[in-house]
């Protein structure tokens, strides 16, 4: 699957809601969901529970539903705010991510380095 593909799938439950109720259930649903994820967390650091990939992957799944959700709602998509959100980390952390030409560009080079850099412990 891929980004248009998910934001067609969100889009088709939630096409119906004016762009101010959108954007209430995704505010609302980002937070809930990444409560659920940080519960996760918790558990798994405070409580001697184990952290299943499975259930951190719905999880997040949830938290990328509600925020597709708000980036339709306002005419934006993943690619955008994934392309902006390089461009000020970029021009916050130089040292640690360079220009965001070179992530932007999409070659196989540049996504290599991403790799690498989501692979680096912060």
């Amino acid at each position: 699957m891929n980004n248009r593909d998910y934001a067609r799938f969100v889009d088709r439950d939630t096409r119906q809601l004016t762009r101010h109720r959108a954007n209430l259930l995704a505010g609302l649903g980002i937070s809930g969901e990444a409560g659920e994820v940080t519960d996760l967390i918790k558990k798994a650091e405070f409580h001697g529970a184990t952290l299943y990939e499975d259930e951190l992957r719905k999880e997040l799944g949830d938290v990328l539903w509600y925020l597709v959700l708000m980036a339709n709602a306002n005419g934006m998509t993943l690619e955008e705010i994934m392309e902006q959100n390089v461009k000020k980390l970029c021009v916050r952390y130089p040292d640690r991510y360079g220009r965001a030409e070179e992530w932007t560009g999409g070659s196989k080079q540049q996504a290599a380095q991403l790799t690498q850099i989501s692979n680096d412990p912060l």
